[in-house]
């Protein structure tokens, strides 16, 4: 699943996007509701795990703004914020499970599976495209121009974590942490050195390229 992790604890954050992670999740972190305010009114997530109290915008109001806006995306909440009050006005703000901390990771990730499978209301998204470049999530199979490319799963995924944030620019320490799961190293050159992979089997065999390159700032796909 795609899961979208609002957590301002930066422990208590990298520690759930790790252990989902490690599940073959797809996770993106934000530490403030401002900006999870944004990214969740995206509406491209299955779950979305919320703490209440984050600074920007609260996590009540994030909810409710996003549930007013129409999605339907489940949300958990995670808080230490545990009276029965907290948990009503929680839920009553749009909430489809609620988790106080301190919490076993196995208890958050199996509730995460229960919302998962829930029946949402519009179709989850399969496929990825980029100008003549499509990436089949189900097969897995990457074809540009109609014709087959064969990527290695590390490229795979890189791919498709820069296509599902096409149009915006996407940092060396975002791909190192979002696609390899690392802190920031400055010593590493292992995301240079793939999107060179990557371009060498997307890009260089045809006219135009896919995967621009912003000076001084990262990387990012438009179309």
């Amino acid at each position: 699943m795609k899961i979208l992790v609002i957590e301002d604890d930066v422990t208590t954050g990298g520690y759930i996007a790790r252990g989902l992670r490690e599940e073959g999740h797809v996770v993106d972190l934000l530490d403030n509701g401002r900006d999870g305010l944004v990214e969740a009114a995206s509406g491209t997530y299955d779950v979305m795990i919320v703490d209440r109290m984050l600074p920007g915008v609260d996590g009540l109001t994030l909810l409710k703004t996003v549930r007013g806006a129409g999605n339907t995306t489940p949300v958990l909440f995670l808080t230490a914020m545990g009276s029965v009050e907290d948990r009503i006005a929680g839920l009553n703000a749009g909430a489809d499970d609620y988790l106080v901390k301190p919490f076993a990771f196995g208890e958050l990730s199996a509730r995460v599976a229960a919302l998962g499978r829930r029946p949402q209301t519009s179709d989850l998204e399969t496929t990825l495209v980029a100008g003549d470049l499509t990436v089949d999530l189900l097969t897995r199979k990457v074809t540009r121009a109609g014709q087959e490319i064969d990527l290695l799963p590390r490229e795979f995924a890189l791919l498709e974590f820069l296509l599902r944030r096409k149009g915006r620019v996407q940092t060396r320490t975002m791909l190192l942490e979002g696609v390899w799961d690392l802190s920031f190293d400055p010593m590493t050159n292992v995301v240079e050195t793939h999107i060179s992979r990557l371009r060498a089997k997307v890009d260089k065999p045809f006219d135009s390229d896919i995967i621009k390159t912003v000076r001084g700032a990262g990387y990012r796909i438009d179309g």
